[in-house]
């Protein structure tokens, strides 16, 4: 049988892990600020992509779907999924109503509904995760591709040309992206950084 002590070592431990965890976890956000994820209205097609704007994510918050399960999903996608709106072979796929992302790396990350013809109306969201010092990782290739269409065949040197000044805001590396990659990637781009 255990005495007094033990169970006073148990409490001890508990409210010491309990103080980890706060100390460590960071903010959790409802995603978009509405009853649940879902399909936007019409009055506020872009409600996904303003909310994330006006979020200033950090390492350790978290975000949060709320929905109802037999009605929808969430799934972490690539960049190029995101695009294309294709939930067929996601990162991750959540479908319990009520599904928590940890963002623990920077860098963005891309999520859209599984529900047929959801996503293609507007329910899909990317969060910019800054690095530890505040500053963000410039968009890859695929980021870029996430947002517009790209090309048959990338204008030669697209790969390798500077994506924007380090730790500025993707959406700055977005149009520093554009200003060599011709006339049609540009207006692709601008377009892009609108919706964002």
């Amino acid at each position: 049988m255990r005495g007094p002590s033990a169970l006073a070592s148990l409490v001890a431990a508990a409210a010491a892990l309990l103080l980890l965890i706060e100390g460590c976890g960071g903010a959790m956000y409802k995603v978009g600020d509405l009853d649940a994820w879902g399909i936007p209205p019409p009055s506020k097609p872009d409600v996904y992509s303003r909310w994330a704007k006006s979020i200033h994510f950090a390492l350790g918050d978290s975000i949060w779907f709320l929905y109802p399960p037999s009605q929808d999903s969430v799934v972490q996608v690539t960049p190029r999924a995101f695009a294309a709106c294709e939930a067929s072979d996601p990162v991750l796929k959540l479908d319990d109503g009520n599904s928590v992302f940890n963002l623990t790396t920077p860098g963005r990350f891309y999520y859209i509904s599984a529900a047929p013809g959801h996503c293609r109306k507007g329910q899909k969201l990317a969060v910019d995760v800054p690095m530890a010092n505040g500053t963000y990782l410039p968009p890859t290739a695929n980021d870029l591709a996430a947002f517009a269409p790209m090309p048959a065949e990338a204008p030669a040197g697209f790969e390798s040309a500077a994506l924007g000044p380090a730790g500025a805001h993707p959406s700055a590396a977005f149009r520093a992206a554009a200003a060599g990659a011709g006339s049609f990637l540009l207006a692709a781009l601008s377009f892009a950084v609108f919706l964002l």
